[in-house]
C-alpha cells in the first residue's frame, strides 16, 4: 500500500525537513510526498483504488500508535491500494474536505505547525510500518 502524505507548504531545506527525510528513508512501505501550494492548487488524483482519505485536523481522533498500525495494516490486507494523508496550511481544511475524508486524525489537542505535524505523521508512519513488520513494540496496550 502507499503512503501518500499530500502537504500544503514548502517545506524546503528546514529542520522539519531533515526529520521527514530521516524517517521516510526507514519506511519499507511505498512513501511519497506531494507538496501543494497554500493556496490552490489541486490534489491529484488517486494512482491506485481503492484508496483511504485521512486529513490532519485539531478536532480529529487521537489514535495510540498501535491502533494507528492496526488500521493502516486492515486497510492494506483489505486491499487498500494508498492511503492519503492530507495536512493543510496554517488555517487548516475546508468543511468539504474534512466531510469528504475516511478519517480525521489528531495529534493531540494542540494545534501543531504544519511543517512540524508533517514530521510527526512521517515518524508515526515510520512507527506503524515498524509495528506491522513485528519489529518489537515497547509501548504495547
Amino acid at each position: 500500500m502507499l503512503l501518500h502524505v499530500i502537504a500544503r507548504g514548502k517545506i524546503g531545506r528546514s529542520p522539519e525537513a531533515e526529520l521527514v527525510d530521516r524517517y521516510a528513508r526507514r519506511i519499507t512501505w511505498g512513501f511519497k510526498v506531494t507538496e501543494l501550494p497554500d493556496r490552490g492548487g489541486t490534489i491529484p488524483t488517486p494512482a491506485a483504488t481503492p484508496v483511504r482519505t485521512v486529513a490532519l485536523d485539531e478536532r480529529g481522533e487521537q489514535l495510540k500508535s498501535t491502533a494507528f498500525a492496526a488500521l493502516l495494516g486492515r486497510w492494506r490486507d483489505d486491499g487498500i491500494r494508498e492511503a492519503r494523508f492530507l495536512i493543510g496550511a496554517a488555517d487548516g481544511h475546508d468543511g468539504a474536505l474534512r466531510a469528504d475524508a475516511d478519517l480525521l486524525l489528531a495529534f493531540g489537542a494542540a494545534t501543531w505547525p504544519h511543517m512540524l505535524a508533517r514530521a510527526m505523521l512521517t515518524e508515526q508512519l515510520w512507527r506503524a510500518t515498524s509495528i506491522l513488520s513485528g519489529h518489537p513494540y515497547h509501548r504495547d496496550d
